[in-house]
C-alpha cells in the first residue's frame, strides 16, 4: 500500500491550537496498532458500547459492540476441582454490530491495505462526544473516492447509536456499491498469550426473530446459558443521486441494506443509520415485544434527527465538563491526556439505571469484561465528586446483587455477604481463588464507596434504601471472618490484598484499615437510622461488637526497620533478586511462578501505600514517609492500579517530581499504550487513577473523616492546575498556581457556603466570592526514594518525554 500526503485537503477538524487539548488523532501511521486505536476511540453512553473499529470493518484488531451486562456463561475446567470452586463463568460477548458500513469501488472492496492511500485521518472529539473519518483512497484500479463518517452513543439516548457516512469521487465518475450491515456473531480473535485476556465464544448468539420494512430492520437474538435475549433494530436515512439502486437482504444473522450507483464528480451519497439496542432475561419479554421496541426506539430518533442528536450531544457533555474539567497548564500533552481520561470515565456510567462499570468500561473485552474491585476502588471516588448519580447507580447494582452475595458467603462459611471478586451477573467468576475468593477487601472497598459518596453527596435517602444494608452486611462479615488472639487483638488470616504477589497472608494491613472503617461506617450509619437497621436485625448489641472489633484491630508494624508491614511477617521475608531480574522478566506473573512471588519481598501493586491513601488518619507523617521509601524499592508496578496511589502519596511526602512522573504513567497508560494491552480495551482504574493523582495528589484533598480537607503542592511541571468537584450539590472550584490556592463556589448564592479545611485551617466558602489561600510549604522528603531497578516511571519532570 502506499501512502502519499495530500497538503490542499482541509482537515476533518479545524486544528487550532485551543482546540486540541480537546481532540485526540490517529491517522494511517496508527494503522499497524488497531487494536489500540478501536480502544481509544470507543464510544460508549454506560448502556450500549461501540469500539473504534473503522466503519467498513475491516482491517480490525478487535471488533465489538456491547451492552451493559450483556454476557454469556461457560464451564470452568480445573485440573483439580474443589469445594466452592465457581463451576460456570461470565464472558462478555457482542451484541449485533449496527456501526458496519462497507464500499465496493469499481467492484474493489474499500481496504486501508490495500491501493493508495492518500489521506486517512479519525479524531475523537472529546467535547462533542464523537468520533470523525476522513479518508481519501485510490483502489488498486486507480479510482478514488473520499470518505467521511461521523459516529456517535448517544449520551442522553440509552440504547440509540449512530452513524452519518459518505463518499464522493476524488476525479472521475466511480461505481460504487455500499453495504450498511446489522451483524451478529461477529468472529473475534483468540489472544491466548496472555491469561488476561478474555475467552472467545464462538456464536453465542441464536437467531430467534427478524423483521424488514422498506431500509429498516430488527434482528433478535438470545444467548443459551445466561438466559438473556437481545434486540437491535436499524433506521436509515438515504440521500443519493438519481438512479441509485436498493435493496434489502434480511438472514438470521445479517440485516443488509445496499445502495449500488454511479457518483459523477460532485456527487455524493450520504447514508445515517440510527441503531436501537435493549437487553433482556429471556423471560421478561417475548421476541417480537421486544424487536417492537428497539424498532420504535430507532424510527424515534430517525424522526429527530442526526444533527439533532449532535446537539444533545454536546449539550450533554457541555454540562458534565463545567464539573469534570481539569486545567493542566504546563504540558499540553497531558492535558489532553487527563481531559480524554475523565471522558471515558463520564460515557462508562449511566445515571437512570442499576448499572455498574466493569474494568475496561465497554471498550473492549479485556478480563472476559468483567466488573472488578477497580469500580469502586478508584472509579467511583473520582465520579462521587465528578458525576455522583453515575456512583449511585453503579452502588444500587451491587445492592441488587446482595442477594448472590449472601449466597456465597454461606457457601464459603461466612456471616454476612460476600462480594465476587470478579462477575457480570453477580456470581463469582474467579476460578484462581487466592487471587480471587481470599482477596475479601472487595467488600470493604464497597462499603467505603457508600461512605464516601454518601459523605459527599448528603443522599440519606440512598443510605436508608440501599447503602446502609450494604454496610451492615460486609460489617458482619469482617466481624464472623477474624479471629480474636489471646492478647485481645482482632485479626483476619488467609486473606490477599491488592498486592497479588503476596496471596493468603495473614493482617494485610489494607484489608485490616478498610475492614476497621467499614465496621465503624456500619456502627455510625445504623445509629443514625435505627429503625432501618432494625429491619436488618441490628441490634445494639451488634453495634457495640462492631465498634469493639473495629477498635481491636491489629496494625502490623515492624519496629527494627521502622516501616508498617504490608502483611504480618512482610518484612522478614527473602528479598527478591532484583539484580538478576532483566527488564524482559516484566511483567513478573508471566515469567515466574507464584510460589517464588508469594515468598519474597516484592510488590504488584501498590497495597501499604494505597492503604495510607485510603486511611491517611491512620499514619503519621514521618510513618507515610518511611513507609513510601520502604515499597517504593520493592515495588514494580506490573499493574496498572499502581502508579495513581504511589503519586498521590509520593506527592503528600515531597517527592513532588517522582509523583509527577508516576502521574503521567498512569493518565498515559492507554494513550500510551504502556503496558501493551490497551487493544483489550482501556484501563478505567488508570484512567480514574490519574484524576486521583492529580486532585488528591498534588491538590491535596482527602475526604476519609467526611469533610473536604486540601494541603495542595505543584510540582515544577505545572504552572497552574484548577478543578472542580461537587459537594453536597454544590460545585466547589479549586485554583492551584505558585503562591496560592483558591477555593469557590462559581454557582452558589452569596448565602450558600460549604466548609473547607485548607493546611489544617478550616473556613467557610461561599457564593458571595472566592477565599484565597497562601500555598503551603512543601515538606523536604531528602533524597528520592530508589526504585527497582528499571522500574522507575520515564523523568518526564526533567524534560524526558
Amino acid at each position: 500500500m502506499q501512502h502519499t500526503p495530500t497538503a490542499d485537503r482541509p482537515p476533518t477538524v479545524p486544528a487550532r491550537e485551543e482546540d486540541e487539548a480537546w481532540r485526540i488523532r490517529r491517522t494511517e501511521a496508527d494503522l499497524d496498532r488497531l487494536a489500540e486505536v478501536e480502544s481509544t476511540f470507543a464510544l460508549g453512553n454506560g448502556w450500549v458500547g461501540w469500539r473504534g473499529n473503522l466503519d467498513e470493518g475491516t482491517p480490525y484488531g478487535m471488533p465489538g459492540s456491547y451492552l451493559n451486562g450483556f454476557h454469556e456463561r461457560r464451564e470452568v475446567s480445573y485440573p483439580e476441582d474443589g469445594y466452592a470452586f465457581p463451576q460456570l463463568s461470565d464472558t462478555v460477548i457482542s451484541a449485533p454490530n449496527a456501526a458496519l458500513i462497507r464500499l465496493w469501488v469499481d467492484g474493489e472492496p474499500l481496504d486501508v491495505r490495500t491501493g493508495t492511500l492518500r489521506t486517512h485521518e479519525r479524531v475523537l472529539d472529546l467535547r462533542a462526544g464523537v468520533v470523525e473519518r476522513y479518508t481519501e483512497w485510490v483502489s488498486p484500479g486507480g479510482h478514488g473516492v473520499r470518505v467521511r463518517s461521523t459516529r456517535l452513543v448517544s449520551l442522553p439516548r440509552h440504547a440509540v447509536a449512530a452513524v452519518r457516512w459518505s463518499v464522493e469521487p476524488l476525479d472521475g465518475a466511480v461505481e460504487v456499491r455500499v453495504c450498511a450491515d446489522l451483524l451478529a456473531n461477529e468472529r473475534v480473535p483468540e489472544r491466548s498469550d496472555d491469561p488476561r485476556a478474555a475467552s472467545v465464544i464462538t456464536d453465542p448468539l441464536t437467531a430467534e426473530y427478524r423483521h424488514s420494512d422498506g431500509h429498516d430492520g430488527v434482528l433478535v437474538h438470545r444467548t443459551g446459558r445466561s438466559g438473556q435475549r437481545v434486540a437491535v433494530a436499524v433506521a436509515h436515512e438515504v440521500r443519493a443521486p438519481d438512479g441509485f439502486g436498493t435493496g434489502v437482504d434480511c438472514a438470521p444473522d445479517r440485516l443488509r441494506l445496499t445502495l449500488t450507483g454511479t457518483l459523477h464528480p460532485g456527487e455524493r451519497l450520504e447514508l445515517t443509520k440510527f441503531a436501537a439496542y435493549e437487553c433482556t432475561a429471556v423471560d421478561a419479554m417475548p421476541p417480537d415485544e421486544l424487536a417492537r421496541l428497539v424498532v420504535a426506539e430507532a424510527d424515534a430518533a430517525r424522526a429527530e434527527g442526526f444533527e439533532a442528536l449532535l446537539a444533545d450531544q454536546r449539550a450533554t457533555l457541555d454540562a458534565a465538563w463545567r464539573t469534570a474539567d481539569v486545567q493542566l497548564d504546563g504540558d499540553p500533552e497531558l492535558q489532553q491526556a487527563i481531559r480524554f481520561s475523565v471522558f471515558h470515565l463520564l460515557q462508562a456510567g449511566r445515571p437512570d439505571g442499576d448499572r455498574t462499570i466493569p474494568a475496561k468500561g465497554l471498550t473492549g473485552n479485556g478480563y472476559d469484561g468483567h466488573v472488578l474491585w477497580d469500580t469502586e476502588g478508584y472509579v467511583l471516588p473520582v465520579l462521587t465528586y465528578l458525576a455522583p448519580e453515575l456512583a449511585r447507580s453503579a452502588l444500587r447494582w451491587r445492592h441488587a446483587h446482595l442477594p448472590e452475595a449472601r449466597e456465597r458467603a454461606a457457601e464459603l462459611r461466612l456471616a454476612g455477604a460476600t462480594f465476587p471478586w470478579r462477575t457480570i451477573g453477580g456470581r463469582e467468576c474467579s476460578g484462581y481463588w487466592p487471587a480471587g475468593t481470599a482477596a475479601l477487601h472487595v467488600n470493604a472497598d464497597i462499603a467505603d464507596a457508600v461512605l464516601r459518596y454518601v459523605a459527599a453527596t448528603g443522599d440519606g435517602d440512598f443510605l436508608v434504601e440501599a447503602g446502609l444494608e450494604l454496610l451492615v452486611e460486609t460489617a458482619r462479615l469482617w466481624h464472623g471472618f477474624g479471629h480474636w488472639s489471646d492478647t485481645g487483638t482482632f485479626h483476619l488470616h488467609g486473606v490477599t490484598g491488592p498486592d497479588e504477589y503476596a496471596a493468603l497472608v495473614d493482617d494485610n494491613l489494607f484489608t485490616n484499615l478498610m475492614a476497621r472503617r467499614n465496621l465503624r461506617g456500619a456502627a455510625d450509619a445504623a445509629e443514625r437510622h435505627p429503625e432501618a437497621a432494625a429491619r436488618f436485625g441490628v441490634d445494639p448489641a451488634e453495634v457495640a461488637s462492631w465498634r469493639a472489633t473495629a477498635d481491636a484491630v491489629f496494625i502490623p508494624y515492624d519496629r527494627k526497620r521502622g516501616v508498617h508491614q504490608q502483611a504480618a511477617g512482610f518484612t522478614e521475608q527473602p528479598e527478591w533478586d532484583f539484580a538478576n531480574t532483566s527488564d524482559d522478566d516484566y511483567p513478573l506473573l508471566l515469567h515466574f511462578p507464584y510460589l517464588e512471588l508469594y515468598r519474597k519481598q516484592v510488590v504488584k501493586q501498590a497495597d501499604l501505600v494505597l492503604a495510607m491513601q485510603r486511611c491517611p488518619g491512620e499514619f503519621t507523617a514521618d510513618e507515610k514517609a518511611r513507609n513510601f521509601a520502604y515499597y517504593e524499592a520493592r515495588t514494580v508496578r506490573d499493574s496498572s492500579l499502581s502508579a495513581s496511589p504511589q503519586a498521590v502519596l509520593a506527592a503528600e511526602v515531597g517527592h513532588l517530581d517522582l509523583a509527577y512522573d508516576l502521574f503521567a504513567e498512569s493518565v498515559l497508560q492507554d494513550l500510551a499504550d504502556l503496558g501493551d494491552k490497551t487493544g483489550d480495551g482501556l484501563h478505567l482504574a488508570s484512567l480514574a487513577g490519574a484524576w486521583l493523582a492529580l486532585v488528591q495528589g498534588f491538590g491535596g484533598l482527602r475526604d476519609d473523616r467526611g469533610v473536604l480537607s486540601f494541603d495542595p503542592r505543584l510540582p515544577s511541571a505545572i504552572d497552574r492546575l484548577a478543578f472542580s468537584l461537587r459537594w453536597h450539590g454544590h460545585r466547589l472550584r479549586v485554583t492551584l498556581t505558585r503562591d496560592e490556592a483558591r477555593y469557590e463556589l462559581p454557582d452558589a448564592g452569596a448565602e450558600t457556603g460549604v466548609e473547607v479545611w485548607h493546611h489544617g485551617e478550616p473556613f467557610r466558602v461561599t457564593g458571595a466570592g472566592p477565599v484565597i489561600r497562601p500555598m503551603p510549604e512543601v515538606p523536604d522528603p531528602g533524597p528520592e526514594p530508589h526504585s527497582p531497578p528499571g522500574r522507575r516511571p520515564t523523568r518526564r519532570s526533567a524534560g524526558e518525554r
